[in-house]
């Protein structure tokens, strides 16, 4: 009864709860001084360094001729004004680097007969002079198809490091000089290595993929004897000598970079091949460089 009384009562004088002021909020950081140091700002809606930078490179307004009205010198300073650099006249793209060509293949394949005709049409190839220790043939010439010396003398040579590559083929020697190879590449030439095959192994690891290797080879082992025969330079034992050599050495064609078929009667298109060949090279992006 007491307890309905208090109710009433309460509800009859329409009290109101009594009002306590919030508490101001208290940081539990304990150092205040810190919080004006992390305090977020606004970022502003242009940065200055952006500003300046967009400044820089925005061309000045200068009035550009019409192509109708201006000549080609006049509009190229227009260009140049408003872009605010001059247009460089250094070349795009560098020359290309200087190539060392081994062409090589078994006897009888024509490698003389296609250097002969890419020295009457390239003008930019040195063809390496190589030194050999045998007897010089009628038809040639000392200096300009082989440095003819004594076996004494090319073993010196091999003693004082002064050949890129040597080999004994048939009992004789062969070797590259390296002062030829070095003289004309510093002058800008192409370098063109006539050897053997096993010559070309020997220089495929000194010198990897920096140089280019082409294979020359007949269009059948027929036509290749037949060549052979026509040559009249060996005995029959030796013939039948360089025929075994020739059909183990067509076997290494795939260690060489490209093969160029000198077929009969076509020695103008094996050394046009070449060439394209050699001008494909040039056109590389990534070119080779050779070091000796």
């Amino acid at each position: 009864m007491f307890r309905r009384f208090l109710c009433s009562s309460l509800s009859c004088t329409h009290l109101q709860p009594p009002f306590f002021p919030p508490k101001p909020l208290i940081s539990k950081i304990p150092n205040q001084t810190h919080i004006k140091s992390n305090i977020i700002r606004p970022f502003p809606t242009t940065p200055r360094l952006f500003s300046q930078m967009g400044d820089a490179r925005r061309p000045s307004s200068i009035p550009i001729p019409t192509l109708e009205k201006a000549d080609r010198s006049e509009l190229l300073r227009a260009l140049e004004a408003s872009l605010g650099s001059a247009f460089s006249s250094d070349p795009l793209w560098p020359e290309p680097n200087p190539l060392i060509i081994v062409i090589s293949g078994p006897s009888g394949v024509g490698k003389d007969a296609v250097i002969k005709k890419l020295r009457e049409t390239r003008e930019s190839l040195h063809f390496v002079v190589t030194a050999t220790s045998r007897a010089r043939r009628p038809n040639e010439v000392h200096g300009k198809d082989y440095f003819f010396v004594s076996k004494e003398e090319f073993l010196g040579m091999v003693e004082r490091d002064e050949l890129l590559e040597y080999a004994l083929v048939y009992g004789d020697y062969k070797g590259i000089p390296k002062q030829q190879i070095r003289e004309y590449m510093a002058k800008g030439y192409d370098i063109v290595l006539r050897v053997d095959i096993q010559g070309a192994e020997t220089l495929r690891r000194i010198l990897g993929n920096s140089a280019v290797f082409i294979f020359l080879m007949a269009e059948s082992e027929a036509k290749l004897v037949e060549r052979l025969i026509d040559r009249k330079t060996e005995t029959k034992e030796a013939l039948l000598v360089r025929i075994a050599t020739a059909r183990e050495e067509v076997k290494h064609v795939r260690n060489f970079d490209y093969v160029v078929v000198n077929a009969e009667g076509k020695l103008e298109n094996a050394a046009r091949l070449v060439e394209s060949i050699i001008d494909a090279e040039k056109a590389k992006v990534r070119q080779r460089s050779a070091v000796i």
